[in-house]
C-alpha cells in the first residue's frame, strides 16, 4: 500500500519541481518586454513633441502673414499730353530716381524683353549658331578634275557651313526668322558670308492659311528645305544637286499654305518667286515668276509608326525664256516603339521628274549618238531620286547613341545625256542632340565620262570618297520636320 502512494508523490514532486524552473524564465520574458515597451513610449512621445513644434512654428507663421496689411502699389499720376507738332521730338524719359546697380545696367530694357511672358532679362527672339566642318578624301585624278562631291574641296577639311540663326515672335500674329551663313567654296580662299534666309510668316489669317513672305529655302519635296547641318545624310542627293545646284532652290517672294477642315491631314502649298536658281531656271522676273506648289498628308499608324506623302511641282523661265518643269514625289515613314526617345528605323526617298525646253548647240543631248542641229529647241525629259534609310537599334546606354545609314542615289544629267548612280553608307555617333560625328564612304560612277572630265587633267567618272562630318549646336534651334 505504501507504495502506491508513494508513486503519486513521486510525480506531484516532479511537476512542483518544473514549475518552480520555468517561473524564472517567464519573469526574464516580461522585464525584456516591458522595457521595450518603456523605450518605444519614450521614443513616441519624443516624436509628438517635435511635431507639435513644427506645427506650432507654421501656425505663428501663419498668422503674421494674414495679419499683415496688403502692400498698397504705388500711386499712378498721368501727366497731360503735350499739344500733337509734327516736329516735336518725343519727351524724354525720366531718369529714375537713385544710383542702378550694375545688375540694373546689365538688364535687357524693353522693347528687348518681356517681362510678364518671358520672364526678365530674356530676349524677345531665339538664338543659336550651328557649325558644320567637312573633311573628304578621294582620288587623285578626281581632285585633278575637281569632281567630287565638293568640287574644288577634294582632300581638305573645311567649315562647310556656319549659321547664325534669330528666329522668333513678332507678336501674338507673326514670327520671323533670319539666318546668316558662312562656309568655304574654294581651296584656300577665305570664308564667305551671305544672308541665308530672313522671312516672316503670318500664322493666323483666315480660312486657315498662313503666309510666308522673303527668302527662303522653297518647301519643295522633303530635303530642300532642310539647312546642310541638318540633313539625315553627309551631303545632299545627287538628283537635288543635279536639278537645282549645289545650294539647292532658295529664292526670294512668297508662300501661302491651307489646311482645309478634313478628318485627315492635308496640307495645300502654293509660291511665286523670282526666279533666280541660275541652274534649274535663272530669268530672275517676278513678271514671269516661278510657280511652285506643293500638297502632303500623314497618316499615324498608332504602334506602327508614321507616314509621310507628298507631291511638288516647280515651273519657271530660263534666261532664254524656253519654260523647265520639275515635278517631285516623295515619302517618309518613321517607326518609333512605346517609350523610346529616338526613332529605331527611319526610311525615305524622293523622285524627281524634269520637262526642259533647251537650245541645242549640235550637241547629242538624247544620247542617240546622232547629233542635234544646232539651234534646234528640243524638251528634254530627265528622272533621278534617292531612297535612304537609317536604323538605331539600341535603346538606351552608350551604343543608343550610334545610328546607321545608307543612302543609294540614281540619277540622269539635267542638260546632257547620260546619268550616274552612287552609293553612300554612313555611320552616325552623337554624344548629345548638340553634338554630332559622321563617318562615310560614298561611291559614284557616271556612264559617260564626257560628263564629268576635265580634258587633259583627269576623269571624275568613277569616284571614291571618304567624309568625316562634326556638327555643333550652341543657343537654341528651331524644331526639325518630321
Amino acid at each position: 500500500m505504501r507504495r502506491w502512494i508513494g508513486v503519486p508523490l513521486l510525480t506531484a514532486a516532479v511537476a512542483l519541481a518544473g514549475a518552480f524552473a520555468a517561473e524564472p524564465a517567464a519573469a526574464q520574458d516580461a522585464e525584456a518586454l516591458r522595457r521595450e515597451l518603456e523605450q518605444m513610449r519614450k521614443q513616441f512621445d519624443s516624436m509628438k513633441e517635435s511635431y507639435e513644434k513644427a506645427i506650432n512654428n507654421l501656425s505663428e507663421r501663419l498668422q503674421k502673414l494674414e495679419s499683415a496689411p496688403p502692400p498698397t502699389p504705388p500711386p499712378v499720376t498721368v501727366a497731360p499730353s503735350p499739344p500733337a507738332v509734327a516736329s516735336q521730338a518725343p519727351p524724354a524719359t525720366p531718369a529714375p530716381s537713385g544710383t542702378p546697380s550694375l545688375m540694373d545696367l546689365a538688364r535687357p530694357r524693353e522693347p528687348f524683353s518681356l517681362y510678364e511672358r518671358r520672364g526678365a532679362g530674356q530676349l524677345l527672339f531665339d538664338m543659336g549658331i550651328t557649325g558644320d566642318f567637312i573633311g573628304n578624301l578621294t582620288q587623285y585624278n578626281v581632285q585633278q578634275a575637281q569632281g567630287g562631291t565638293f568640287d574644288g574641296l577634294e582632300n581638305y577639311f573645311f567649315p562647310r557651313e556656319i549659321e547664325l540663326n534669330l528666329f522668333g515672335q513678332i507678336d501674338p500674329y507673326a514670327r520671323a526668322e533670319v539666318r546668316f551663313e558662312a562656309g568655304q567654296d574654294t581651296r584656300g580662299e577665305s570664308i564667305n558670308v551671305s544672308l541665308a534666309e530672313a522671312n516672316l510668316t503670318l500664322m493666323t489669317l483666315p480660312f486657315n492659311t498662313q503666309a510666308k513672305l522673303g527668302q527662303m529655302r522653297v518647301r519643295f519635296g522633303l530635303s530642300n528645305e532642310i539647312h546642310e547641318h541638318d540633313l539625315p545624310f553627309i551631303d545632299r542627293p545627287d538628283v537635288l544637286r543635279e536639278f537645282f545646284g549645289d545650294n539647292g532652290l532658295v529664292e526670294k517672294g512668297g508662300e501661302v499654305t491651307w489646311v482645309p477642315s478634313l478628318p485627315f491631314y492635308l496640307q495645300f502649298l502654293g509660291g511665286l518667286f523670282d526666279g533666280d536658281n541660275e541652274t534649274a531656271f535663272g530669268l530672275a522676273s517676278i513678271k514671269y515668276p516661278l510657280v511652285t506648289g506643293r500638297v502632303r498628308t500623314f497618316i499615324d499608324l498608332d504602334e506602327w509608326g508614321a507616314i509621310q506623302l507628298g507631291m511638288s511641282v516647280a515651273n519657271g523661265l530660263q534666261p532664254d525664256r524656253l519654260n523647265n518643269l520639275i515635278l517631285g514625289w516623295d515619302m517618309k515613314y518613321k517607326y518609333v516603339p512605346e517609350g523610346w526617345q529616338h526613332p529605331l528605323f527611319t526610311t525615305a526617298g524622293e523622285l524627281l521628274y524634269q520637262i526642259r525646253r533647251v537650245n541645242s548647240s549640235g550637241e547629242d543631248l538624247n544620247g542617240d549618238g546622232i547629233p542635234d542641229t544646232p539651234d534646234e529647241k528640243r524638251t528634254l525629259h530627265r528622272v533621278g531620286g534617292y531612297l535612304y534609310g537609317e536604323l538605331q537599334p539600341i535603346r538606351f546606354g552608350f551604343w543608343s547613341r550610334f545610328a546607321g545609314g545608307l543612302r543609294y542615289d540614281w540619277t540622269e544629267y539635267a542638260t546632257a545625256s547620260g546619268h550616274q548612280w552612287a552609293v553612300q553608307p554612313y555611320l552616325s555617333f552623337l554624344p548629345s542632340e548638340f553634338l554630332r560625328f559622321r563617318l562615310g564612304y560614298k561611291h559614284t560612277e557616271g556612264d559617260t565620262a564626257g560628263c564629268c572630265t576635265n580634258t587633259g587633267i583627269g576623269s571624275a567618272r568613277i569616284k571614291d570618297e571618304w567624309f568625316f562630318q562634326s556638327t555643333f549646336i550652341m543657343g537654341a534651334h528651331p524644331a526639325h520636320p518630321f
